[in-house]
């Protein structure tokens, strides 16, 4: 997906000087009264968490895509009602991809009357220099099924990604089934649609009229039978990539990619990459991070909130820097915090070395109970199975004090009057501990009141409590510490 890159509209502009640059989907709008925002420090961005907004409230930009225009990272996404059914298409904006701004809802229920009960998914914007305007396009169902299978467009009335749109309608595109949804501006201002048809088993690549609102022609139709969802399509140098997931509902599955020197083709079959669910997320978008040191690739997904006990609206994201071993084969992997520098245009990652902590006396494992995402969730022994929610990431804290991280939610353990659950990462002693050697074998202490992790009765069931008790030495306080 492709993104124009132009200046905010507060700024003189001429039409050459936009950049057609790799990705596309997301925006919103610059106010007019906004100053150009300072130079975007390095940030550290914690990973599969629900992000906030600079006003503290949830940002709701699932299924969705960035775009950058000037010094702005816009973000669009579907925010839902409770019942998963449209409400919004937000969007936010952002100069370091951490600190989110609301700035407005360019799609409402209000917006058409077949959006006042229905499903829009996995809403993406592009820019059309020609036109000076943004096109919007999106999925579309009734709201009580998926049985319609179109595709929508909206169109914005000012050259604002986040300014007002006028709702086009939704169609079937060449009379083909239309699901989950993507777009991209080519280097040659050429703009293109791609999506799921035929229940998911074909992926077609549309291109689109010279607005960008209508389609011209199917392009390509590269893997017939493939049982595909979910695409991010970008361009890096010459070779176009298309990453895709699975098709197993809400759950995540082993997402894999294919390249191509021609959208047209000849494309590669797809290959797998990430392990085999992504690290508990689903593709959305691919973003390009241009900058002074080079280009960085995020890969951008939604750890889908119906997959962990909640609904659209309680999804977290995930998040990866993509690597490139040679000019077709791409890889990314799991890390519990980003550090991005948009303006070097670099992204790396730290915790994503974890261990198992097993108890001497039981030879089980700390395990959050169910591999719940929630806060609250209590830390009991469990029979060592391998599972993410059994590995932690020993971070230090600083005075020779670690934060343990479950890699499953990157929540930390908390010590609350004696029982231990995962909670939101702070500050607070309460979720700093320390590792003391003990012979083969590690105490790990509670800053806060110096009490040990404790298999509660030195019991050996699986499912018993993990607490916090008086160091005494004995086996169930007595921990051996296993690299995942």
């Amino acid at each position: 997906m492709s993104t124009a890159v132009r200046r905010d509209p507060t700024r003189r502009r001429t039409i050459a000087s936009f950049i057609l640059t790799a990705v596309l989907a997301g925006g919103l709008a610059l106010n007019s009264a906004t100053a150009e925002p300072a130079e975007a420090a390095v940030v550290s961005i914690a990973n599969a968490t629900q992000f906030t907004d600079t006003a503290g409230s949830p940002v709701h930009a699932h299924g969705g895509g960035v775009v950058k225009s000037g010094s702005y990272y816009y973000w669009v996404g579907e925010n839902r009602h409770n019942d998963n059914k449209f409400r919004y298409v937000s969007c936010y904006r952002s100069t370091d991809l951490k600190n989110w701004a609301f700035v407005s809802n360019i799609l409402s229920q209000s917006s058409a009357s077949e959006l006042q009960s229905a499903n829009i998914e996995r809403p993406k914007l592009m820019y059309n220099a020609s036109t000076d305007r943004y096109v919007l396009w999106m999925h579309k169902e009734n709201g009580t099924n998926y049985s319609e299978a179109r595709a929508a467009v909206a169109v914005s009335n000012t050259n604002a990604p986040c300014g007002s749109y006028t709702y086009r309608g939704s169609f079937r595109p060449l009379d083909h089934m239309s699901r989950d949804i993507g777009v991209f501006v080519d280097t040659d201002g050429a703009g293109y649609m791609y999506s799921a048809a035929r229940e998911n088993y074909d992926l077609h690549i549309y291109r689109l009229t010279a607005d960008y609102t209508g389609i011209a022609s199917l392009v390509a139709n590269p893997w017939p039978g493939g049982h595909r969802e979910a695409p991010a399509l970008f361009k890096r140098g010459s070779v176009y990539f298309m990453l895709t997931s699975g098709a197993t509902g809400w759950s995540p599955n082993q997402q894999q990619y294919a390249t191509a020197s021609s959208l047209a083709g000849p494309w590669t079959a797809m290959k797998n990459v990430g392990d085999s669910t992504a690290y508990g997320s689903q593709t959305t978008f691919v973003l390009p991070v241009q900058g002074s040191s080079g280009t960085s690739y995020l890969y951008m997904g939604d750890r889908w909130g119906d997959s962990i006990g909640s609904n659209v609206n309680g999804s977290k994201y995930v998040w990866a820097p993509i690597t490139f071993s040679n000019s077709t084969t791409m890889s990314f992997s799991y890390f519990a915090e980003l550090q991005i520098d948009t303006a070097a245009g670099t992204i790396s990652g730290q915790g994503g070395s974890y261990q198992t902590v097993k108890a001497r006396h039981s030879g089980k494992c700390a395990d959050i109970t169910s591999a719940s995402g929630a806060t609250g969730a209590q830390l009991k022994q469990w029979g060592c199975n391998g599972g993410s929610n059994q590995a932690f990431w020993f971070k230090d804290a600083g005075g020779g004090y670690v934060n343990l991280v479950a890699r499953h939610s990157n929540l930390c353990l908390q010590e609350n009057a004696s029982t231990v659950t995962q909670e939101n990462c702070g500050t607070g002693t309460n979720q700093q501990w320390q590792v003391q050697t003990s012979g083969s074998y590690v105490q790990i202490q509670s800053r806060a009141t110096g009490e040990c992790l404790d298999v509660n009765g030195a019991s050996t069931a699986d499912g018993a409590a993990i607490i916090t008790y008086t160091c005494n030495g004995a086996t169930n306080q007595q921990w051996t510490r296993t690299a995942t």
